[in-house]
C-alpha cells in the first residue's frame, strides 16, 4: 500500500502479492505514488516485486526498504524498466530489464544520483545516459550478458564511482556521440567487446583508478576523434590488444599498467595520437607499442615496457609514423624498438634497452631514429642501420655485451657520434653491402672480435674514434672505401687502409701505392665476373702452391681437384664417374688464409666447368639471421641466390647456433641453408668456417648438416719461420728491405708472442710489417737527405715493443 504522512514524504509498504489495499495516502502503484509525491519527497518501497515500467519525472527520493540492496526488484516484462527525467536519487533497488531493444535503465535528463543500484539484466544496455544528463552514479553494478554494459550517448557526461560491469555481451562502457563521462576506481570486466569503447568526436573519458580485465576483444579502444585520458588504471587479460586507438583518436595514459595481453599492447593508426606517462606494458604476446600510419604517433616518459611473451618487437613504428620516448626502459623482449618505412622516425633520449634476445634498434626501409643518451645492453645487435634512405643519429649512447654493437647495410647512412661499445662477441661497429655511415669520437673496448669491420668496400667515415682490447683486431677496412682520421688504438698501429694479409696476395701482382702504404682489396668480395674466363685451374693451383705454409691444405685442395678434373675426364670417355660432394669444412684459427683458398676453390671449380663463375660470397651470422620471424629464411635465401654459380663461404658459422641460444633464429638459417643445399646442389658449394671445436659442435646442430659436408680441412697455425715469410713478402711487393738484425728480431718476435685466441696468424704478420713501417717513416723523416737505404732498409728497431 502507498501511505502519506504529515511531513510530506510518501511511504510505499507492499502488504503482499494478493492485492493492493488502499486507505488515505496509500497507493495501489508505484506509479500513482510517484505521481501523488511532490518535489523532493521520499519514497520508501517495501520488498517485492514490482511489475511496472518506472519513470521518474520529478526530483524525489526513491530508495528500497530495510531489507537492502535487492529486495525491492524492479522488473516489467518489456520495455524501460525505470526511466530518469529529473534529478531525483534512487537508492538500494534491483533493475531488471527484459527487452533486448530497450536499456534497462535510462536516464534521459537532470542530475540524478542514483547508488547502491543492482541491475541484472539483457538489454540493450544496462544503463544507458543521453540527451544532456549528468547523473551520479555510486556503487552500482552492472550484469548484461545481453548488451552492452553501460552507455553514455548524445552529449551526456555523469559520474560513476566504485561501479562494476560485472559482465556485458557487447562492450563494457561506450562512450559516442559527444558524451563525456568519469569514472572512478570502477571495474569492468567479462565483456564480449571492448571494456571501454569511445567514438566519435568529442566523445571524451576519463577514467582513474580503474581496472579492465577478462575481456573478450580489446581493453580500451578509440576510434573517429575520440579522446581518452586514463590516470591509475590497470588493463589486463583480454582477448585482443590491450588498447587501440584508430582514426584522430587521442588517449594519455599516466601511472597506468597493461599487461597480460596476447596481442598488441597498444595499437596506435591513422593519426592518433598516444601521450603515456609513468605507465607499463608487460607480458605482451605481439607488439608493447605498434604504431602506423602518417601522423600517427607516441610519446612515453619514464614508462617501462617488459617481458614479452611472444617473438615480436617491443615497439614498432611503421609506415610513416612516429614515436617519442623518454628516459624509458625495455627490456626482457625479442627486439625492442623497430622503426621501418619512409617517414617513420623514432627518438630515445635518456633510455635504457636491456635483455633483447635479438636486436635492441632496427632502422630500415628509410626510416630515420635518432637516440640519444641511451644505454643498451645484453642484446644480439645493439642497433642495426639498413636499406637506402635509413639512417639518423646515435649520440652519446653505450652499447655493452652485444654480438655486434651497431651494424650498418644496404645503402644506410647514420651519424654516430660519441658511443662506446663494450665486449662484443663480435664486431663493435660493422659495415657490409653498400652501407655508409659517420662515426665521430667512437670507442670500442673488449672486443672479441673486431673493434671496426668495413667490407664490400663500404665508403664510412671515421674521426678520432678509439679501440682497445680488440682481440682480432681494432680496424678491420676494406679497399678503396672507409675513410678515418686522428683514429687511435691500443695495437701497434692503426690500419686506416687495411691490406689483406700476404698469404691473400702472394701470387698477385704488386699494386703500387704511396710509399709505406700496403696494397688494399676486399676480403669479403670477390670479383663477380666468372673466375674460369679469365685463367685456368692450374694457375689458380699455382698461386695456392705460392701460399706461405698451409702444407696440409694445399694436398686437400689437390686431391679434390685431382678427382674433379679424373671425373671430367672419365665422363668425356663415356665412363661412370663419381660425383664427390664439394662443400667443405675449414677450421682453424683467424688470419690462416681460409678466405683465400675459398676463393681460389671456386675458381679452380669453375676452370673445371664444375661452377658456373666460381666467384665468391662471404657472409656472417649477422648477414643470415634476421629479427623477427620469417626474415632469416629470406636472408639465408637471399645470400645463397648470390652465390648461385660459385661459393658461399660462412665466416664463424658456429656463432648460427650459440651454445645459449634460448630462443635463437640461427638455427632457423642452418635448416633453411641444408634444405638449398640438397636442392641446388649442383648450382653452389658451400663452405663453412671457424674455431675447431666449435665448427664440431656446428656440425652437430642438424642431423643434415655432416652429411651434406664431404671433409674438413684444418688450417693450422703459423711458425714463426712462416710469419717471418709473410713480413719478407710484403716487404718485396711495397720495396722495403729486411735486415739480418731485424730478421732475427722478428723470429724472436713471433716466437714470444702469446698464441691465444687473440692471435692472428697472417694478420698478426701484416699489422708487425704495418707497425715496422709506420716506425720506420717517423725515424726517416727526421733525416734531411735520406739515402736509398735509408728510404728502404728495415732494422730491429722498427720493431713494435715486444709482446
Amino acid at each position: 500500500m502507498a501511505q502519506g504522512s504529515s511531513t510530506g514524504s510518501v511511504q510505499v509498504t507492499h502488504t503482499g502479492t494478493s492485492r493492493w489495499r488502499r486507505r488515505t495516502g496509500e497507493y495501489d502503484s508505484l506509479a500513482s505514488a510517484l505521481e501523488a509525491a511532490a518535489d523532493g519527497d521520499v519514497l520508501s518501497v517495501a520488498p517485492g516485486t514490482y511489475r511496472e515500467n518506472l519513470i521518474v519525472s520529478r526530483p524525489v527520493t526513491l530508495r528500497g526498504g530495510e531489507g537492502g540492496r535487492g529486495t525491492v526488484r524492479i522488473a516489467p516484462t518489456e520495455g524501460v524498466a525505470v526511466t530518469v527525467r529529473a534529478s531525483a536519487t534512487l537508492r538500494d533497488l534491483l533493475i531488471e530489464g527484459h527487452d533486448a531493444s530497450a536499456p534497462a535503465l535510462l536516464v534521459e535528463d537532470g542530475a540524478p544520483e542514483l547508488a547502491d543500484l543492482r541491475v541484472v539484466t539483457r538489454s540493450a544496455a544496462g544503463i544507458e545516459v543521453r540527451d544532456g544528463a549528468r547523473p551520479t552514479v555510486r556503487r552500482c553494478s552492472v550484469d548484461n550478458p545481453g548488451g552492452v554494459g553501460i552507455s553514455v550517448l548524445d552529449g551526456a557526461a555523469g559520474l560513476f564511482e566504485d561501479c562494476e560491469v560485472v559482465a556485458a555481451g557487447q562492450s563494457g562502457v561506450t562512450v559516442r556521440g559527444g558524451a563525456a563521462p568519469r569514472l572512478e576506481r570502477c571495474r569492468v570486466h567479462h565483456t564480449r567487446g571492448a571494456g571501454l569503447s569511445l567514438t566519435g568526436e568529442g566523445s571524451t573519458l576519463e577514467a582513474v583508478g580503474c581496472e579492465v580485465y577478462e575481456i573478450q576483444g580489446t581493453g580500451v579502444q578509440l576510434t573517429s576523434r575520440a579522446t581518452g585520458l586514463l590516470t591509475d588504471c590497470r588493463v589486463h587479460r583480454t582477448s585482443a590488444d590491450g588498447v587501440t586507438l584508430d582514426t584522430d583518436a587521442v588517449l594519455s595514459l599516466t601511472d597506468c599498467d597493461i599487461h597480460d595481453v596476447p596481442e598488441n599492447a597498444i595499437d596506435l593508426r591513422s593519426r592518433s595520437v598516444l601521450t603515456m606517462t609513468r605507465s607499463a606494458v608487460r607480458r605482451f604476446g605481439r607488439n608493447g607499442l605498434s604504431v602506423w600510419d602518417p601522423g600517427t604517433r607516441v610519446e612515453a616518459g619514464q614508462c617501462e615496457i617488459h617481458d614479452s611473451t611472444g617473438d615480436y618487437p617491443a615497439v614498432w613504428v611503421s609506415d610513416g609514423a612516429g614515436a617519442e620516448l623518454v628516459s624509458c626502459r625495455v627490456h626482457d623482449v625479442p627486439d625492442a624498438l623497430f622503426v621501418l618505412d619512409r617517414e617513420s622516425s623514432a627518438d630515445v633520449t635518456d633510455s635504457d634497452l636491456a635483455r633483447v634476445r635479438g636486436t635492441a634498434v632496427s632502422v630500415s626501409g628509410g626510416a630515420t631514429a635518432r637516440l640519444a643518451d641511451c644505454r643498451i645492453r645484453e642484446a644480439t645487435t645493439g642497433v642495426w642501420f639498413r636499406g637506402h634512405g635509413s639512417g639518423g643519429t646515435l649520440s652519446g649512447c653505450a652499447v655493452d655485451a652485444t654480438s655486434t654493437g651497431v651494424i650498418v647495410t644496404k645503402g644506410a647512412d647514420p651519424l654516430v657520434e660519441r658511443c662506446t661499445v663494450t665486449s662484443p662477441r663480435e664486431a663493435g661497429f660493422y659495415v657490409s653491402a653498400e652501407g655508409r655511415g659517420t662515426f665521430d669520437g667512437c670507442r670500442v673496448t673488449g672486443s672479441a672480435g673486431y673493434g671496426f669491420h668495413v667490407i664490400d668496400g663500404c665508403r664510412s667515415t671515421l674521426t678520432a674514434c678509439r679501440t682497445e682490447r680488440c682481440a682480432r683486431g681494432g680496424y678491420e677496412f676494406a679497399e678503396d672505401g672507409p675513410v678515418s682520421q686522428g683514429c687511435t688504438s691500443d695495437e701497434d698501429t692503426v690500419r686506416h687502409r687495411a691490406a689483406v694479409p700476404a698469404v691473400e696476395r702472394a701470387a698477385r701482382p704488386p699494386d703500387r701505392g704511396a710509399p709505406g702504404v700496403p696494397a688494399q682489396r676486399s676480403p669479403a668480395v670477390a670479383d663477380p665476373a666468372p673466375a674460369g674466363a679469365s685463367r685456368t685451374a692450374a694457375a689458380a693451383l699455382a698461386e695456392l702452391d705460392a701460399l706461405v705454409g698451409l702444407e696440409s691444405v694445399k694436398r686437400e685442395v689437390r686431391a679434390l681437384t685431382d678427382m674433379l678434373e679424373v671425373g671430367r675426364r672419365r665422363r668425356l670417355a663415356g665412363l661412370k664417374a663419381a660425383s664427390p660432394r664439394r662443400h667443405l669444412v675449414f677450421t682453424g684459427s683467424p688470419g690462416t688464409g681460409k678466405t683465400t683458398v675459398a676463393r681460389l676453390y671456386g675458381e679452380i671449380l669453375a676452370s673445371l666447368g664444375v661452377l658456373e663463375r666460381g666467384h665468391l660470397v662471404e657472409v656472417a651470422r649477422v648477414d643470415l639471421v634476421g629479427e623477427h620471424i620469417g626474415s632469416t629464411a629470406l636472408r639465408t635465401q637471399e645470400a645463397f641466390d648470390r652465390a648461385r654459380g660459385g661459393v658461399l663461404f660462412i665466416d664463424e658459422a658456429y656463432a648460427l647456433c650459440p651454445e645459449d641460444s634460448g630462443r635463437d633464429f640461427g638455427r632457423e638459417a642452418i635448416d633453411t641453408l641444408v634444405k638449398l643445399m640438397e636442392d641446388h646442389r649442383d648450382e653452389v658449394v658451400v663452405i663453412v668456417a671457424g674455431y675447431t671445436a666449435e665448427m664440431q659442435r656446428f656440425l652437430t646442430v642438424n642431423p643434415g648438416v655432416a652429411s651434406r659436408f664431404s671433409r674438413t680441412i684444418t688450417f693450422g697455425d703459423y711458425a714463426p719461420e712462416e710469419l717471418l715469410r709473410i713480413v719478407r713478402q710484403q716487404a718485396d711487393e711495397h720495396e722495403y728491405r729486411i735486415s739480418d738484425e731485424a730478421a732475427e728480431a722478428l723470429l724472436r718476435y713471433f716466437t714470444d708472442i702469446p698464441k691465444g685466441p687473440a692471435f692472428g696468424n697472417g694478420r698478426t704478420a701484416r699489422r708487425t710489417f704495418e707497425a715496422m713501417v709506420e716506425r720506420h717513416a717517423g725515424r726517416v723523416a727526421q733525416l734531411a737527405a735520406p739515402s736509398t737505404d735509408d728510404l728502404t732498409l728495415l732494422y730491429a728497431g722498427d720493431l713494435p715493443d715486444s709482446p
